[in-house]
C-alpha cells in the first residue's frame, strides 16, 4: 500500500513540476558564470575551479553539524546566516550535542534550548513541543519542508545532523506554522568521503539499540555517494507493561550532473510499535488521597486493548543548481505518508471515594500523507551602495488527514488494587470520521540587506492560499474553508563592535486550522504576532557564542483541548506570553565545551470565553528555566571526556487545581575514544528524583522516568 502511495506521489510530482522544471533547464543553459558554493556564500562570492567549490561546500557542512558554539544557521533565511546577523532567536543543536549527551528523542534534544518548555504528556510515544509557551508540535519541519499535522510517529534523533528551532512567529519564509516558533531537523546527507559506523546500546528497562551509518562514495570525485542509516531499538519502561519498539531507514544518494548542480535522492522508511503512557491521577500523586499515595509507576490502562502500530515513509529529493556566481536556484520536494492504527485507554475524572479511576477506551485509524514543494531562488545583487541577499520563492503543498475512533466503554480501574484484563465494549460504527484535505500555496520574498558599516535590515513578505475540504462521514456533510493572508516581517541588526550585534525585529504568522469542532463548525485561522530585541556575541575565534533575547508575542483564536468532548478542540480566544531567554556556546575542542541556557517566561490567558481563567499562566509554562551541559576532556587522559550537566524547571501553574512542583534534574556520562571505536556510559537523572514534568488536563499529571543508565559502544570502519 504505501509503496503505490509513494509511487503515485512521485508521479503527481514530476506533473505538477516539469513546466517548472523545464523552464530553470531553460535558464540553466543560459548561463556561462563561474559557479558559487552556498555552504561558502558567507565568506566568499566566487571560487575557482568545481573541485575546490566541492571542498568548501564539504567543509562548511562538516562545520555546522559539530561543536557547542555553531555560528551559522539556515532556518532563519533558507540559506546559511551568521547569527550574529540574524535580528530574531535562532538555536543550533548539533549532532556532537545530542550524542554527548546520549539523546533518542526530540524532547531530550531541545532540553538545553532556552524557550523550548519540558513540556511532557507523559510517555504516550508523540513529539510534544512547547516553545514560548505555546504549543509547537505541528512545526517541525524536515529540511525545510512543514509535514502534515496528522504525522503521528517521532523523529529519530539519530538521523540529523542537527536540529535548528527558529523561535516567534515565522510564516514569511514557511507559511502555516504556529506563533511560537518551529523546529527544522536537517537530516544526515551523503559527502565525499567513505565512513562506516555502528553502534551498539544497552540500558535500564530494556534498552537495546542497534544504528548503522554507512556513506560511500560512487565516483571519483566523491559527488555521487550513497548514505544509509538506519536504527533499530526497543525498550521497556518504568511502568508496568509499557514498551516500545522501532525501526528506521534512511537510504540517500547524491548524483554528480555537473559541477554546478548539487542533487541528492532520499527516502526514509519507519515502522513504531509502543504502548502508551500517559499518567495517572493527581490525587494521591501532587494533591492528596485519603487513601494514600499512588506508585508514580502505575499503569492505568488495559494492556489487552492493544498498542499503537503506525508505519511511514518518505520519498523526495533535494535540488540545488548555481546559475551564476550571484544566483542560486534550489527545489525541495517530498512526499511523506503514515498509517495505522492506535489504542489507548485515558483517565477520566476520579469516583469520590477516591480509589476507582473512570477511564475511556479510543481505537483510532490514522491515514495520513503530505506532499511538499518548496521552490527558491537564492540572488544577490548591489543597489544603492547597498548589498541585497535575496529569497523568493513559490512555496506548495497538498496534504490528506484522516482519524477515525471509536470511543469504547470500559470498567474504572481500582488505583489501589489494580486488576487487568478487562473488556472493552465498542461499537459497530465510527464515533467520528471526518477526513481533510489541505491545498496550500505561498509566495514569499525575503531581502537581506546590508546598508551601512555594521547594518543589516532583514525585510519579509507572503501571501497564502489555504483550501481546506472536510468531510463527515457520519453526517453526510462536507464543509469547505478558504483562507488568505498576507504575513510581514522585518529586522534591523547593528553590530556595534567587533563579534557584538544589538537586533529587534517584528514578525507575524497564520496558520488555517484544519478539522470541526464537537458543534462541527470548522476553526478559524490562527494568527500571531511578536517583537523581539537583544543582544548577541560571537568571539573571534568563534569558540564562544551568546546571546540575550526580550520579546513579546500574541496569539489569537487559539485551539485547545475541548475538556467537555475528549478528542475535540475548541477556540479559547487569546494569550500572551512575555520572555527573556539567555543563551551560551563554549567550545574548546582541547578541553572543555558548554552550552547553557536560562529562560524567563511570563504568560497569560488574556481573553477567554471562561472568565476563571483569564489572567492566568498557559498551563504548563514555567516562570523560570535553567539548564546546563558541559563536557571536559582530561588533559592526563586525552582519550577521556566527562559529561555533567543538569536542568532546573519552577513550578507550574495554570488553570487546573494543582501545579506542579519544581524539580532539578542531573545528568552525567564518561566516554573512551580509540583509534576506531568509543565507549560512552551515562547516567541520567542520577540523584534518581521522583517529579512530575507535565500534565494532559486536569484529570491526569505525567510522572517523569527515574534514573536510567545506559552503555554504549561506536565501532568506526
Amino acid at each position: 500500500m504505501f509503496r503505490e502511495q509513494l509511487l503515485h506521489a512521485f508521479r503527481a510530482s514530476s506533473a505538477i513540476l516539469a513546466p517548472l522544471t523545464l523552464c530553470f533547464s531553460t535558464a540553466v543553459h543560459a548561463q556561462a558564470s563561474v559557479p558559487i558554493s552556498p555552504g561558502a556564500a558567507a565568506s566568499q562570492d566566487r571560487v575557482d575551479g568545481a573541485v575546490q567549490l566541492q571542498e568548501v561546500h564539504i567543509e562548511a557542512q562538516v562545520a555546522k553539524d559539530l561543536g557547542f558554539a555553531p555560528v551559522e544557521a539556515e532556518t532563519a533565511g533558507k540559506a546559511p546566516m551568521r547569527r550574529l546577523e540574524t535580528p530574531q532567536s535562532v538555536s543550533v543543536v548539533t549532532s556532537e550535542q545530542m550524542a554527548t549527551r546520549q539523546v533518542n528523542n526530540l524532547q531530550q534534544a531541545l532540553q538545553t534550548v532556552a524557550g523550548v518548555s519540558p513540556v511532557n504528556y507523559g510517555r504516550r510515544g508523540f513529539d510534544d513541543i512547547n516553545i514560548r509557551g505555546f504549543r509547537s508540535t505541528e512545526s517541525i519541519l524536515v529540511d525545510g519542508l512543514v509535514r502534515s499535522p496528522g504525522m503521528w510517529a517521532r523523529l529519530q534523533p539519530y538521523g540529523y545532523d542537527r536540529i535548528e528551532v527558529l523561535k516567534g512567529s515565522a510564516s514569511v519564509l514557511y507559511g502555516q506554522v504556529q506563533p511560537g516558533g518551529l523546529v527544522n531537523a536537517v537530516s544526515k546527507r551523503p559527502r565525499n568521503e567513505a565512513f562506516n559506523e555502528l553502534g551498539l546500546e544497552v540500558g535500564s528497562f530494556g534498552l537495546r539499540t542497534l544504528t548503522a551509518d554507512m556513506n560511500k562514495p560512487l565516483s571519483a570525485s566523491g559527488k555521487t555517494a550513497l548514505r544509509i542509516n538506519t536504527l533499530v531499538s526497543q525498550s521497556d519502561d518504568p511502568t508496568r507493561f509499557v514498551y516500545s519498539k522501532d525501526q528506521w531507514l534512511a537510504p540517500s544518494l547524491s548524483i554528480d550532473v555537473g559541477p554546478r548542480t548539487d542533487l541528492v535522492v532520499f527516502a526514509t522508511y519507519s515502522h513504531r510499535e509502543w504502548l502508551r503512557q500517559q499518567g495517572i491521577t493527581p490525587y494521591g500523586t501532587v494533591l492528596p488521597n485519603a487513601n494514600g499515595k499512588l506508585s508514580t509507576t502505575l499503569y492505568t490502562g488495559e494492556p489487552s486493548f492493544g498498542p499503537y502500530n503506525i508505519t511511514g515513509g518518505s520519498l523526495g529529493y533535494s535540488l540545488e543548481h548555481r546559475l551564476s556566481a550571484s544566483q542560486t536556484l534550489r527545489q525541495n520536494v517530498r512526499y511523506e505518508s503514515q498509517s495505522g492504527t492506535g489504542n489507548f485507554v485515558s483517565n477520566g475524572t476520579l469516583q469520590a471515594n477516591g480509589r476507582l479511576q473512570n477511564r475511556m477506551a479510543t481505537r483510532q485509524y490514522m491515514d495520513d500523507s503530505i506532499l511538499a514543494t518548496d521552490t527558491s531562488l537564492l540572488t544577490r545583487f548591489a543597489a544603492l551602495d547597498m548589498q541585497h541577499r535575496l529569497v523568493t520563492g513559490l512555496d506548495l503543498r497538498t496534504s490528506e488527514e484522516r482519524l477515525a475512533t471509536r470511543k469504547c466503554q470500559i470498567a474504572a480501574l481500582n488505583l489501589y488494587n489494580p486488576v487487568y484484563g478487562v473488556q472493552a465494549t465498542c461499537p459497530a460504527n465510527m464515533s467520528s470520521d471526518a477526513p481533510s484535505r489541505l491545498q496550500v500555496a505561498g509566495l514569499y520574498g525575503q531581502d537581506q540587506i546590508k546598508f551601512a558599516p555594521g547594518w543589516t535590515a532583514l525585510l519579509g513578505l507572503r501571501h497564502d492560499w489555504s483550501d481546506n475540504q472536510t468531510e463527515d462521514r457520519l453526517t453526510g456533510v462536507t464543509t469547505t474553508q478558504k483562507d488568505k493572508a498576507t504575513t510581514a516581517s522585518s529586522g534591523v541588526v547593528y553590530e556595534f563592535a567587533k563579534g557584538w550585534s544589538t537586533y529587534a525585529s517584528y514578525g507575524e504568522s497564520f496558520l488555517p486550522v484544519s478539522g470541526l469542532s464537537h458543534a462541527g463548525k470548522p476553526f478559524v485561522p490562527e494568527t500571531g504576532r511578536q517583537w523581539e530585541g537583544g543582544l548577541k556575541y560571537e568571539a573571534p575565534n568563534r569558540h564562544l557564542t551568546g546571546s540575550l533575547a526580550v520579546y513579546s508575542l500574541t496569539r489569537q483564536n487559539v485551539t485547545t483541548a475541548d475538556q467537555a468532548n475528549v478528542g475535540f478542540s475548541v477556540q479559547t480566544g487569546e494569550q500572551r506570553a512575555k520572555g527573556l531567554e539567555l543563551e551560551m556556546g563554549l567550545d574548546l575542542p582541547s578541553s572543555w565545551k558548554l552550552t547553557a541556557a536560562y529562560t524567563f517566561t511570563q504568560s497569560e490567558v488574556t481573553r477567554d470565553n471562561d472568565a476563571s481563567i483569564v489572567g492566568k499562566p498557559l498551563n504548563l509554562t514555567p516562570r523560570h528555566t535553567a539548564t546546563l551541559w558541559a563536557t571536559y576532556k582530561l588533559p592526563q587522559l586525552p582519550s577521556v571526556t566527562v559529561g555533567l550537566g543538569g536542568r532546573y524547571v519552577s513550578e507550574q501553574k495554570g488553570s487546573y487545581s494543582f501545579s506542579l512542583p519544581s524539580y532539578f534534574v542531573g545528568d552525567a556520562t564518561i566516554s573512551y575514544t580509540g583509534d576506531n571505536y568509543r565507549l560512552n556510559a551515562g547516567v541520567k537523572n542520577v540523584f534518581n528524583k521522583a517529579y512530575y514534568d507535565g500534565a494532559i488536563n486536569a484529570n491526569v499529571v505525567s510522572p517523569a522516568a527515574p534514573r536510567s543508565v545506559s552503555v554504549a559502544a561506536t565501532y568506526y570502519f
